[in-house]
């Protein structure tokens, strides 16, 4: 069965992220970065 997920993150890259699920068993066939938000803390920086 093939299936599309969308997910949110944080502090996680995407190589991170691939790790994980093919860790758990899980084929992962592309990983596409949508959005990028900034958050409050690192706008200050």
């Amino acid at each position: 069965m093939k299936s599309n997920f969308m997910l949110k993150v944080e502090d996680a890259k995407m190589v991170d992220i691939k790790k994980a699920l093919e860790g758990a068993g899980i084929k992962v066939r592309s990983i596409q970065e949508i959005y990028k938000e900034v958050s409050d803390a690192k706008k200050d920086d």
